[in-house]
């Protein structure tokens, strides 16, 4: 009897552990893991599969020595609260089981394990039902290393969005709005204002998402949301970026590289754009590429350089606040690594980020004591940026135990009108 209970009792503590955990524990990478990627677009990292759809995880452990690691899945509701729903009605198969598939790197000076987790599995066979997931990865003692965001959609409704330009005129030239609406032809909404639940993100930061908007009026099945306040995003600007397919010499961005135990690229020195005209140039909002000039096998072949930032913020930084270096190769987390210190003696801010080969976008972002950042304050929001919107739309039936995700539109401001 006792080898009975034991697997069932762990199992129990494990499901408790998990969910006592904040968001912000749960997402929370070490040091030592690198370069988390879903298998989506390069480009557009938003991290969203179909209903039925494969889904692929890879990651890097630059410690190297081909540690075992565990994944799990669970299921959400809108607003990535744990859902009600057991494993076996959200998931088809098993999880809990080891990732077999990794390979390890070579012609590198960092060694490091990559690994590949693909749903369809021999364990894994997908995921019976739509909504928010995340995925945690464990190590060997079963402890948490780190956990990705992501959703599975079905396609019972079209949401159309369109981006605006606030109405009020102290925003006018800072904020960018969203007009949507939600159409359904499948799935004939019941009491909408209750059931129906709205997610809107900018860009694939999943950290801006906002919710809890309701229908300002329905037409038929159709539901039209044209708020203002209520649906306005900082504008921001565009993301700072380098590139380093060639590590060996400078390339976009990169002032010079140096070789120690690793190859060492220095940033040329950022400095504020809060009070500058809008100039355009392309980004990829945030996201980041793992790419090389010449290698045949980028996962395993790609090296990790060590990128020194350095920034003059010009004006004293406020002595409640700090500046962290953001975007989407760790989405966006504050960890120690991305926290910039002042240098006394050249009175700039510095950082080094561990990072692979590839093409990077980055900002400075201010981050005061209590956890509110302000992406705009040394880069600006200037109406005119260029950002992808989405927007999500989630039905919970009367009676039922969680939130489908029946659609997703998405929007970009390039199309920006009045």
């Amino acid at each position: 009897m006792k080898s009975f209970y034991l697997p069932l009792i762990t199992m129990i503590l494990t499901f408790l552990t998990g969910s006592a955990q904040t968001m912000s524990e749960l997402v929370n990478d070490p040091d030592y893991i690198k370069s988390v990627t879903f298998n989506k677009n390069p480009e557009n990292k938003f991290p969203i599969y179909e209903l039925g759809a494969p889904f692929g995880l890879t990651f890097d452990d630059v410690i190297g020595d081909e540690a075992d690691y565990y994944y799990q899945f669970e299921h959400y509701d809108y607003d990535w609260k744990p859902s009600a729903l057991f494993k076996n009605e959200f998931l088809d198969g098993i999880d809990d089981m080891r990732i077999f598939d990794y390979r390890n790197s070579f012609t590198t000076l960092q060694p490091f394990s990559h690994y590949m987790l693909n749903v369809p599995n021999q364990f894994t066979r997908g995921f019976k039902v739509s909504g928010n997931y995340m995925i945690h990865i464990y190590n060997d003692d079963h402890k948490l290393v780190f956990s990705r965001k992501f959703m599975i959609k079905e396609e019972k409704s079209t949401v159309g969005v369109a981006v605006r330009r606030a109405r009020d005129l102290n925003y006018v030239n800072t904020q960018q709005r969203i007009e949507f609406f939600v159409d359904s032809k499948e799935v004939n909404f019941i009491m909408p204002q209750q059931t129906v639940q709205v997610a809107i993100y900018q860009n694939a930061d999943l950290n801006t998402s906002i919710m809890n908007v309701k229908p300002q009026f329905t037409v038929g099945n159709k539901m039209v949301y044209r708020y203002d306040a209520e649906t306005s995003f900082w504008a921001g600007n565009e993301y700072l970026n380098f590139e380093n397919r060639d590590f060996r010499s400078p390339n976009i961005n990169i002032d010079y590289v140096t070789r120690d135990r690793l190859y060492d690229a220095f940033l040329f020195v950022d400095g504020p754009r809060a009070y500058e005209e809008y100039t355009f140039f392309p980004d990829i909002n945030g996201n980041f590429l793992v790419t090389t000039l010449d290698n045949e096998d980028n996962a395993v072949q790609a090296e990790y350089v060590n990128i020194h930032f350095a920034f003059n913020p010009i004006d004293a930084v406020p002595a409640n606040a700090s500046i962290y270096i953001m975007g989407n190769y760790n989405v966006f987390q504050l960890q120690p690594e991305n926290r910039m210190t002042l240098n006394e003696r050249s009175g700039l801010y510095e950082a080094t980020i561990m990072l692979k080969q590839g093409f990077y976008n980055y900002r400075y972002s201010l981050v005061y004591d209590n956890g509110d950042i302000d992406a705009g304050y040394f880069s600006g929001n200037k109406w005119q940026t260029e950002n992808e919107y989405t927007v999500l739309a989630y039905y919970r039936e009367p009676g039922a135990r969680y939130d489908r995700l029946i659609g997703m539109g998405t929007g970009n401001s390039v199309n920006i009108t009045n």
